[in-house]
């Protein structure tokens, strides 16, 4: 994770999205919202690359026609030649495409160019500076091209024609682009100023210390001043997350007296610092003992201010709304953390393990998962995935990605694993990506992504496009811009509540076929598992059954709209079925297929093990809907139902019959809608009485 600091300087909002790519490179994936996204790669990859292994006595003139890997390696190349020929370079103009990203590099001495005149002040005697830019031409300019479906950089333009002097050894070193202060020297500088020794001082004692002759370290006194005002800021900034992270610790324990269902833990750091807290609340909790069969564990976002990774446990319940059931802020992005995190959520879910959890793609939440939920199914979300193609792929293809995007997205799509293998291959092959590393990286989560692999797995309809949005609102409202953590967890409580006690939106669905089937799924499960399930006994009556003994049927759509599929039905005591498309396993509401056969079976209910407990309106938390005014609810949908088709029918036999009944309907929703609002237990009671009248 690059430094805060840092990071303080490109943006102002406290979160922003994961840097690292899942391939451990910081160069490849990094997505800053909101700014240049150059100048933020150019700082990262800074501090971040590892130099070569290239010393200076090995590095030769840059030539015209050399190539190299990427445009860092040469300019790492070319600093070290300016370095042992007396100057230094820096980076110039780049060009950028759509399609091929950055495919130009100029790099030029760094007394390239002239400075440009800068506007005078109102001052009596204004401070002239000298400008060290004199219009030198030495340059080096890098062209990228792609061969065999790998990219790499050539050099174009080479002069080492400077119009100025070189320097010698002894002041090269005392460029900007070459005044390095090493750690040790760091750490002692550190040690004596916090004694209170001043910068001359502090230079004195080093020179002392390592028999140098005054004036010989590579760097200067100046380097030295803004190091220690750089440092005292750092540690001000983590003397502020400490205070911070103290605060929300004395919060969750206020917390946790008044409210003796939430519940949180903390562990400290070596230095007996506040590391990581995760928390959650007592509804959540119950509502995981409900709707704990799949969760989604959200890591996308990392503070720049207290350099903490935030965590997100997710749910959805019986209305496909999305849930908080747990939070947790991490030091680290490493196994460990993560092991504590999944450790904390199942302690404070009571124990039960989830059936099957979605994560990002990402090593460290991998192992983490597998050594603390050795029995549940870890699914990577493949909207993550799809989200980082373009940043891994655009770039080395080209004008190639688009469609290798297309094949991409009918390969995830595929029902059989030896299908993926295949295609999988073909498209490698295709495009040249047998050596990406992002292609290798995919293929080693291929147990956990493509649908062919995760198809018999229960999601609940997790991985719906709608779903995923629902877990962006949720994070965008609790990450919106604050200023501490305080304001932060309050954020988090507020979204908590309001996912577990927010109201279901969809109104009561009307019977689209009159089936029994219908009916009786209509009146157990909620409106939105009704819809999905109606969607599917709608489409039911498109199939063609052919019984193929056995109690096995083969389906085929009547224009052939999707492949056949094979539906056994068995008649033991246990009367179930099964389709071939797996659908039921992976969403929990039976399919068109299955519905077919049932019908064909002369079922007028389906069977409740197909009826879910966590898609039926009983197990709906935050609102009153217990048994009894379920069954008032419904007996006076129906009646009104019933009142409603009686009156249409009616009302079409004439002309005039249908103005008169549109003309007092229309008054009738008018003079309702002006009538105020009675409390909730008159208005059962007169349900009820109207229903029950003879």
């Amino acid at each position: 994770m690059f430094s805060p600091q840092r990071a303080m300087k490109l943006l102002a909002d406290i979160w922003i999205r994961r840097q690292q790519c899942p391939c451990g490179d910081w160069k490849c994936c990094i997505s800053c919202e909101g700014e240049d996204q150059t100048s933020i790669n150019a700082e990262v990859v800074k501090s971040e690359t590892v130099p070569t292994q290239l010393s200076l006595e090995s590095v030769f003139t840059p030539y015209v026609g050399q190539i190299f890997k990427s445009d860092d390696d040469a300019f790492e190349y070319y600093s070290n030649f300016a370095r042992k020929n007396g100057f230094s370079i820096r980076k110039a103009r780049s060009t950028e495409s759509q399609n091929l990203g950055v495919y130009r590099r100029d790099f030029v001495c760094y007394r390239s160019g002239y400075n440009q005149p800068r506007k005078k002040v109102n001052v009596e005697h204004p401070r002239e500076r000298k400008s060290v830019r004199c219009g030198c031409d030495a340059k080096l300019y890098l062209t990228k091209e792609i061969v065999d479906g790998v990219s790499q950089w050539y050099v174009s333009q080479f002069s080492n024609v400077h119009n100025h002097e070189l320097l010698e050894d002894d002041l090269v070193r005392l460029l900007p682009a070459y005044r390095k202060i090493k750690e040790a020297d760091q750490e002692r500088i550190l040690l004596l100023s916090k004694a209170g020794f001043p910068v001359n001082r502090i230079l004195e004692v080093l020179e002392l210390e390592k028999g140098v002759q005054p004036g010989q370290f590579p760097f200067i006194d100046k380097d030295v001043r803004n190091f220690v005002r750089t440092s005292k800021k750092t540690v001000e900034e983590n003397d502020k997350r400490e205070n911070e992270l103290l605060e929300l610790l004395e919060i969750c324990k206020a917390m946790a007296k008044r409210d003796s269902g939430f519940v949180f833990d903390y562990t400290r750091d070596e230095n007996g610092k506040v590391e990581n807290i995760s928390w959650a609340y007592g509804d959540p909790i119950r509502a995981y003992s409900v709707f704990g069969d799949v969760v989604s564990f959200e890591t996308s976002y990392c503070s720049i201010t207290f350099g903490l990774l935030l965590g997100v446990w997710f749910g959805m319940n019986n209305h496909g709304k999305a849930i908080i059931l747990s939070c947790a802020l991490l030091q680290e992005e490493n196994p460990h953390s993560f092991s504590w995190a999944v450790q904390k959520f199942v302690q404070f879910m009571r124990g039960k393990h989830p059936q099957t959890i979605l994560t990002d793609i990402d090593s460290g939440l991998r192992d983490a998962i597998s050594k603390e939920l050795p029995n549940t199914k870890h699914v990577v979300c493949i909207w993550h995935i799809l989200s980082k193609l373009s940043s891994w792929f655009s770039l080395p293809l080209g004008l190639q990605y688009t469609n290798f995007k297309v094949q991409f997205d009918l390969l995830w799509h595929l029902e059989k694993i030896a299908d993926f293998e295949h295609q999988w291959d073909s498209m490698v092959a295709q495009f040249g990506l047998a050596s990406d590393k992002h292609i290798a990286l995919l293929y080693l989560y291929r147990a956990s992504w493509p649908f062919s692999f995760i198809r018999c797995s229960f999601l609940a309809r997790t991985l719906t496009v709608d779903f995923f949005k629902s877990l962006e609102v949720f994070l965008k409202r609790i990450l919106s811009a604050q200023t501490c953590l305080k304001i932060f967890f309050e954020q988090v409580s507020n979204a908590a509540n309001f996912g577990i006690h927010a109201k279901e939106g969809m109104q009561y669905l009307h019977i689209k076929t009159c089936m029994p089937i219908e009916q009786h799924a209509q009146s157990i499960l909620t409106p939105y598992a009704f819809n999905v399930l109606q969607n599917e006994i709608v489409l039911s009556v498109q199939y063609v059954a052919r019984e193929m003994g056995n109690g096995s049927y083969l389906l085929q759509h009547y224009k052939k709209m999707d492949v056949e599929r094979l539906v056994s039905w068995t008649q033991e005591d246990d009367k179930q079925v099964n389709c071939s498309c797996k659908e039921f396993e992976h969403s929990g509401i039976l399919c068109r297929h299955s519905i077919r056969v049932l019908v064909l079976k002369n079922y007028f209910k389906l069977p409740d093990k197909y009826l879910l407990p966590r898609w039926r309106l009983q197990n709906s938390l935050g609102t009153v809907d217990n048994a009894h005014s379920q069954g008032r609810s419904e007996a006076c949908a129906q009646a009104f139902h019933s009142l409603a088709a009686t009156l249409l029918t009616e009302s079409l036999i004439s002309h005039e019959r249908f103005n008169y009944v549109h003309k007092e309907l229309s008054g009738l929703l008018e003079h309702v809608r002006s009538m105020p609002v009675v409390d909730e237990f008159s208005m059962d009671t007169m349900t009820a009485n109207k229903v029950n009248d003879p």
